[in-house]
């Protein structure tokens, strides 16, 4: 993979799956990464890991559903080492929700991390970005966001809302010199989808999904979705009428 074009990359939700092995490439070809996630310690391990390595990685602790902190840390990385190329604003958190577990609070943890934890990081980041006109933003959502699915109510609604949020922002930000990408990943090997209790097709290994990411983000696409076989039949689901969706669902994931 050829060197990219980014000095300073900043990654959310960068302490485990997807976002570290993602940081570790990007460090690996030269980058300097900050990484960023609630878990301090996580986040010093995965540095002292990266250690060797071309590129640095440098821990920035963060909760994203503070909006003010989000400011403040995006401030500080741009003080300590230059402004940032590339984010990748990949916080997010998955919670199966069954009718036992319906319950207001479930659904609001989730809308504050995994939609207004992108909101929060992407404000500041815009406003530096479009004041240079330069920069790539890039959001972390989910195939899961295409069409509802069995116990998805909270996370997919998250990451539809994601989706749609992506696409508005991409239009506005014509002419502005800044660069958008969604990223919408299948099953892929983290913590989180090792809480599913089902078969998960074309399952990923993080390392595996990171260089997909990465190859999409050189080249500038809107979105990078993978793997692609995954992807065609869920995109092939959002045109069916809701009289062949429903029932087609229920047979292939027996709900």
């Amino acid at each position: 993979m050829q060197k990219p074009q980014w000095s300073v990359v900043w990654i959310t939700g960068a302490s485990k799956g997807i976002g570290a092995a993602l940081a570790l490439a990007l460090a690996g070809l030269g980058c300097g990464v900050a990484i960023s996630a609630r878990n301090s310690q996580d986040l010093h391990a995965l540095a002292r890991s990266g250690a060797g390595l071309r590129g640095e990685l440098w821990p920035y602790p963060l909760d994203v559903t503070d909006g003010a902190a989000c400011a403040t840390t995006l401030a500080q990385i741009e003080a300590e080492h230059g402004c940032i190329d590339l984010a990748v604003l990949n916080a997010g958190t998955h919670r199966p929700l069954s009718l036992d577990d319906f319950e207001i609070a479930a659904f609001e943890s989730l809308m504050q991390l995994n939609y207004m934890g992108v909101v929060n990081t992407a404000v500041p980041l815009l406003r530096s970005m479009r004041r240079r006109g330069a920069g790539q933003l890039a959001i972390t959502a989910s195939v899961a966001g295409y069409r509802g699915l069995p116990t998805a109510s909270g996370y997919g609604a998250s990451k539809a809302a994601l989706i749609n949020f992506a696409e508005a922002l991409k239009l506005d930000l014509a002419g502005t010199g800044v660069a958008l990408s969604l990223i919408n990943p299948g099953f892929v090997r983290t913590p989180l989808t090792a809480r599913n209790r089902f078969s998960m097709p074309f399952l990923l290994e993080p390392e595996d999904a990171a260089a997909r990411i990465i190859r999409g983000l050189q080249r500038r696409r809107f979105e990078i979705a993978f793997p692609w076989r995954f992807v065609f039949w869920l995109k092939l689901f959002r045109l069916l009428p809701y009289w062949l969706y429903f029932p087609l669902v229920r047979r292939i994931t027996r709900a």
